[in-house]
């Protein structure tokens, strides 16, 4: 065996070609070891595949005909009275397309920095052996140490099994060849909320079914009482306090039966009820590597496993499901096996963001966290509503909340409610990482007008004299 001293001469083995694993791959190759990386379905995984690209990529055209439609308020006429419409069929083309190129970009640059690409299904024999089964037949890929990022695949209910056709999880949406007529959407968590303000902006009618009081329940109330706000006045139904007992195809449609025995008739389904991690069956117990009762691998805040010399990364670990937290997992864990410089993963600032129409982007601490008493905190929210550069953008919904520490006024917590909240929220990421004081936000140059200057407004609102 290599001797642990020699970090250059490491041999580590990545499962998983996912976020979680391409970034880890190309900070142990760049820090001299050599690098093998077993993907099933092509680099990029899931988030790259059949997740956050595409899905993100939908939503843009979504977002740019939401635009078209709203230009005549902002004074654009067109000479063509005729209304806008999604050409399904190269809007789906367009959305496979980019995720094969951002796959080859990713396959591209792990090639050019050495490492070893498989493709093919592999599962642990012990904590220093792969099992690989490729076209080629079955190898063993034997290293120093092994990292799990094996990502996660659709919830499916046993009364909702999709077919592919009318009953869709989030995998097999972009089967769809037109806008569907009436989409029924059943989970009200981030996926389904995306799913619906997608397909609600592209044309489609849409019934979103929650079974919780809100939409987002997980989210900021302050935000998820605009987007869910949103919807409504925008002529989308949502079913509160509804659960869904089963799916059936039922002529050329679908019908969704209710808990309380109400039914909801519609063209096609999706199912976006939460994932399970891809953790079964490939050996992870027997090479000591522990799980949760729901599944996921147990790691501490550097990625490592409870087998010596295995780390894990991503949506299988359960800790958020965010393709930059599987990344930073990812990072964090090639840094620590090959002895350079790491902190341990601190979920506290990371910031996410959900891409409905507006998106709903936060970071750090939130208001229900001061609620509890977790924490101590003085929190400031400011309506975009006044916002000069918000009137010229036609921006009606939305607002930017600060959350900072009681007493000594460090930014401690965000949220932006916006179109590109996504972007929005990185000052406050920046804020809350770096420990900055509200004075700080509230003393850094804006550009008059934008939405940024409301991010320094309301840090001025939390000044303490």
């Amino acid at each position: 065996m290599t001797s642990q001293l020699d970090f250059s001469a490491l041999r580590i083995a990545i499962l998983g070609g996912g976020p979680g694993g391409y970034e880890a791959a190309m900070v142990a190759a760049s820090l001299g070891a050599k690098v093998t990386i077993v993907e099933q379905n092509g680099l990029g995984g899931s988030a790259v595949l059949t997740d956050v690209v595409p899905s993100k990529t939908l939503i843009a055209t979504a977002d740019t005909m939401a635009r078209v439609a709203n230009a005549h308020s902002l004074g654009v006429k067109f000479a063509d009275a005729s209304s806008a419409y999604a050409d399904f069929t190269q809007v789906n083309q367009r959305l496979l397309d980019l995720a094969v190129d951002q796959s080859k970009d990713i396959s591209a640059a792990l090639e050019r920095a050495g490492v070893t690409i498989i493709i093919g299904t592999g599962k642990l024999l012990d904590n220093h052996r792969l099992e690989v089964e490729t076209d080629a037949g079955t190898s063993i890929v034997e290293a120093d140490a092994i990292l799990l990022a094996l990502g996660a695949h659709p919830r499916e209910l046993p009364t909702a099994v999709p077919d592919g056709e009318r009953i869709f999880n989030w995998k097999q949406v972009y089967n769809l060849t037109e806008v569907p007529e009436h989409l029924i959407v059943i989970g009200s968590g981030v996926t389904g909320a995306e799913f619906a303000s997608a397909y609600h902006g592209l044309g489609a009618e849409v019934t979103l079914i929650s079974s919780r009081d809100r939409v987002l329940p997980g989210e900021d109330a302050d935000a998820a009482e605009v987007l869910e706000g949103v919807f409504r006045s925008s002529g989308m139904t949502v079913l509160s306090k509804s659960r869904a007992e089963g799916v059936e195809r039922v002529g050329d449609g679908v019908r969704v039966t209710l808990s309380d025995g109400r039914t909801v008739d519609g063209s096609h389904c999706l199912v976006a009820v939460g994932a399970i991690p891809n953790t079964a069956g490939i050996g992870l117990e027997e090479a000591g590597v522990a799980l949760t009762e729901s599944g996921h691998i147990k790691v501490d805040g550097v990625s490592r496993t409870t087998a010596p010399n295995v780390y894990a990364s991503g949506d299988c670990t359960g800790v958020l499901a965010l393709a930059s937290v599987a990344a930073m997992q990812g990072r964090i864990a090639m840094a620590h096996l090959m002895g350079d410089a790491v902190s341990p993963l601190k979920l506290k600032t990371v910031a996410s963001n959900i891409f409905t129409a507006p998106e709903i982007a936060s970071v750090g601490v939130s208001e229900a966290d001061v609620e509890s008493g977790q924490y101590q905190g003085d929190i400031f929210k400011l309506s975009l509503s006044t916002n000069a550069r918000a009137k010229m953008l036609n921006v009606k919904d939305g607002f930017v909340k600060i959350i900072a520490r009681k007493g000594s006024g460090t930014v401690i917590g965000g949220v932006v409610v916006a179109p590109r909240a996504s972007e929005l929220i990185f000052p406050l990421a920046l804020a809350v990482t770096k420990k900055l004081h509200v004075d700080d936000v509230a003393n850094t140059f804006t550009v008059y007008p934008s939405l940024t200057g409301s991010i320094s407004e309301a840090a001025r609102r939390l000044h303490v004299h």
